[in-house]
């Protein structure tokens, strides 16, 4: 109750409770937990165990995707304002086109929908390769799109065919967000390793961990993060303290019924304006695409931006995703009352920019 700093050379009994915590609501096979300051430095840490689990350095990842600002992270990342102009990359960084229904290159809309071929290609990187240490990728993205179960289910067979690792980033949305404690649960499969962060220090404390498979306890003679507060007693309190009551409140279940409701209620909306062009979810991690057109899909980058600054204006806050879609992550605890009079300020805002915009254009 009275330390409040630990240096990283020992451990502290705050931290061992927290990687006790994290094990034991993980999934069976996870074992070993290492904690972190940051998402950041987590996901470098994922990275080098990597290579000293397998022996290899070659990543696949997925352009658009985004798992930090430093060097490493840039690298396996996939957005151009991160990378651009930034010199070369870490070598053996490659990268696969995300499994973006909606806008697939693969063109899966004039099949009839998703058939899997952007999981397809993934195992076609990995055995054209041959020694890839490891898939690395946001089991959903924020929120451009969230896919089907099967694209990770056939990925995570095709790494294991090819010695490969999976490493999910769910620094945004674990712990109950996505309607389960960990968003993987939600596709039926297990990552060999998973970085989180952002919500385990319960909006308080910066805080992350690096929570892996039983086997994976490689690196004991290495410094995998050596960061000065990663047994921080204080964030570990936090953290101990936001999966608790996250727990006690079954706020988990409660993202995942409230998440469903305000779907439909987005989808109603989606036939009332045609502004909106593609509406996703999955517990409270929700996306709203805004298009110029429905059939050329050209993203409404303007509206977009007019809209969030509407609805800023009517109290509702949200940012703006890849220029056009408009990502709604609210509080675990909001209540329906309160997601209801969310969504009318929503509707209210496109409306007013829906009506603008068409008399701009006239």
């Amino acid at each position: 109750d009275e330390l409040a700093f630990c240096t990283r050379r020992y451990t502290n009994r705050v931290a061992v409770d927290l990687a006790k915590k994290l094990v034991q609501i993980a999934p069976d096979s996870f074992d070993k937990v290492l904690l972190c300051p940051g998402g950041t430095g987590a996901i470098g840490m994922a990275l080098k165990l990597a290579r000293i689990a397998t022996g290899r350095h070659k990543t696949i990842s997925m352009w658009d995707s985004f798992h930090g600002a430093s060097l490493d992270a840039i690298s396996i990342g996939g957005e151009a304002i991160f990378r651009q102009d930034m010199g070369p990359m870490m070598p053996g960084t490659e990268h696969a086109p995300p499994p973006d229904e909606y806008r697939c290159i693969f063109g899966c809309a004039g099949r009839g929908g998703c058939d899997m071929t952007c999981a397809g290609y993934i195992e076609y990187m990995l055995e054209k390769e041959g020694d890839i240490a490891a898939v690395i990728a946001e089991p959903i993205r924020s929120t451009p799109y969230i896919p089907k179960p099967e694209y990770w289910q056939i990925i995570r067979k095709a790494c294991d065919r090819h010695g490969a690792l999976l490493i999910f980033d769910e620094v945004p949305h674990c712990l109950g967000r996505t309607g389960k404690m960990f968003t993987f649960q939600n596709f039926d499969v297990e990552p060999d390793m998973v970085v989180i962060g952002k919500g385990l220090g319960g909006g308080i404390f910066p805080l992350a961990a690096l929570i892996v498979r039983k086997g994976l306890d490689l690196a004991k003679t290495r410094a995998l993060g050596h960061y000065t507060h990663e047994k921080s007693p204080v964030g570990c309190a936090a953290a101990l303290a936001t999966i608790n009551y996250i727990e006690k409140n079954k706020l988990a279940e409660h993202a995942r019924n409230l998440g469903n409701y305000a779907l439909s209620q987005l989808k109603k909306m989606q036939d009332r304006h045609p502004l909106i062009g593609d509406v996703r979810g999955l517990g409270l991690f929700l996306g709203v695409e805004l298009v110029k057109d429905r059939v050329t899909k050209e993203r409404a980058v303007n509206e977009a931006e007019a809209v969030m600054y509407a609805a800023l204006s009517r109290g509702l806050s949200f940012k703006i995703t890849m220029g056009n879609i408009i990502t709604l992550t609210p509080s675990l605890v909001i209540t329906r009352e309160e997601m209801d009079q969310a969504l009318n300020i929503l509707e209210d805002s496109i409306a007013e920019i829906e009506t603008e915009f068409t008399l701009l254009k006239d």
